[in-house]
């Protein structure tokens, strides 16, 4: 029998407590052995509930018990998590979270006290809920040169900006919408300004490269602009917009960004819609595979928790390796990526080539008949904005996705 503990009871940790018991026979055959959730932490009460009974609220009853050698910390946040986190890897049990803030924040920090201590500090569900897109990369993809990370890594802005496609509503209205059927928070900044998908691409990013990634060297632009004009040009060129999360390997270095993005209909990523998420990893050898499924919820959150929980249990007195090192990965200026942009204009395509050179997918919309919309050729990001800022033509303008980040 191994004695595991979950700290926090919410959304996260309740979906942990159901799988390892709904799954109890089957979490046995495949581990060697029964895993028994002896405490549960939380500040709460939870009368009537299945936790009553091992309910604490004293976390030395955790960290003081031998017996337990897992911990899923599921409270989110850096306090009291980071602190606890700490002291049961020093005390020699593996810690399990779901946790982004906190990985994006001390993970490499916490990954090392688990190498000196034999134990392990695990992630999955940090990234992608019940996607298993960190085993990917650190199983599956081994023998690989990750080229490009790139995905759809937040459900609530991306449920948003389908309403508004799909639906024709505004911002604000999508908005509502998610806060009603419980997908986005009330104070939704994290998910709408990008911030979430930013540390997860991080976490991701320092795992495909093999060098620390700090997400607050990203550039990250959220969706609060987005209007439904802009919906309505994206259409009309044949594409969709997303808040893609992206990193990618070019010959002078490491590029990462957060953005919300034209993509082409040939690209995958426009048919995830809703609250579900994708991730596209290119390897040099097996070109590009695509992950897909729910970003968050209880359950398939709860799924890759558990799953990382059944690793330690299966490799006791051992550190499971991943490529997550602590020297620091430089990344190039977003500015100085190439790339095609597409621009609101109020002015003709003459006017336009004079400022940006050639143009295509020229289009107009009948209820804005004052201005245009075209993409540009290839131009490295600093020398588009310097060229957008000097014309007072240009309104508004997006980052294009190339067409073969789809294709190779």
């Amino acid at each position: 029998m191994a004695y595991a503990a979950v700290m926090g009871y919410g959304t996260v940790g309740a979906g942990v407590v159901q799988v390892l018991t709904m799954n109890r026979e089957i979490i046995a055959r495949r581990t060697g052995e029964e895993i028994d959730i002896r405490y549960v932490l939380d500040l709460r009460e939870f009368p009537g509930s299945p936790v009553e009974k091992i309910l604490t609220h004293d976390f030395s009853d955790i960290l003081n018990d031998p017996e337990v050698s897992v911990v899923v910390e599921t409270m989110g946040g850096l306090k009291p998590a980071y602190e606890f986190t700490k002291q049961l890897l020093l005390a020699g049990k593996s810690v399990c979270t779901s946790n982004k803030e906190l990985v994006a924040e001390h993970g490499v920090e916490l990954m090392k006290i688990a190498r000196e201590n034999n134990v392990n500090y695990l992630f999955e569900a940090s990234c992608g809920g019940g996607i298993p897109i960190i085993r990917v990369l650190n199983s599956s993809l081994t023998a690989e040169r990750i080229e490009e990370v790139t995905g759809i890594l937040n459900g609530t802005t991306n449920y948003i900006l389908t309403s508004m496609t799909e639906q024709g509503k505004d911002f604000g209205q999508a908005l509502a919408e998610a806060q009603e059927k419980g997908y986005a928070e009330l104070h939704p900044e994290a998910d709408v300004e990008g911030w979430d998908a930013c540390r997860k691409i991080a976490i991701l990013s320092s795992l495909a490269y093999g060098k620390h990634v700090p997400y607050g060297m990203i550039r990250t632009e959220g969706i609060t602009s987005v209007d439904k004009t802009d919906i309505a040009y994206a259409e009309k060129i044949g594409c969709r917009i997303k808040l893609l999360a992206t990193s990618r390997r070019e010959k002078e270095g490491i590029w990462a960004l957060v953005t919300p993005m034209m993509i082409g209909k040939e690209n995958p990523l426009t048919a995830v819609d809703g609250v579900m998420n994708a991730v596209m990893v290119k390897g040099n050898a097996v070109g590009t595979t695509m992950y897909y499924g729910s970003g968050a919820g209880s359950l398939p959150t709860a799924s890759a928790v558990v799953g990382d929980v059944i690793d330690c249990v299966k490799h006791p007195g051992k550190t499971i390796r991943n490529d997550y090192s602590g020297e620091l990965q430089e990344l190039l200026p977003a500015d100085e990526i190439a790339r095609p942009f597409f621009v609101r204009y109020t002015g003709t395509p003459e006017e336009a080539e004079k400022t940006f050179g050639k143009i295509s997918d020229v289009v107009a919309l009948p209820d804005h008949p004052e201005e245009i919309g075209f993409l540009t050729g290839m131009i490295a990001e600093k020398t588009f904005r310097e060229l957008a800022g000097g014309d007072p033509r240009v309104k508004r303008w997006f980052r294009r996705g190339k067409n073969e980040e789809a294709e190779e």
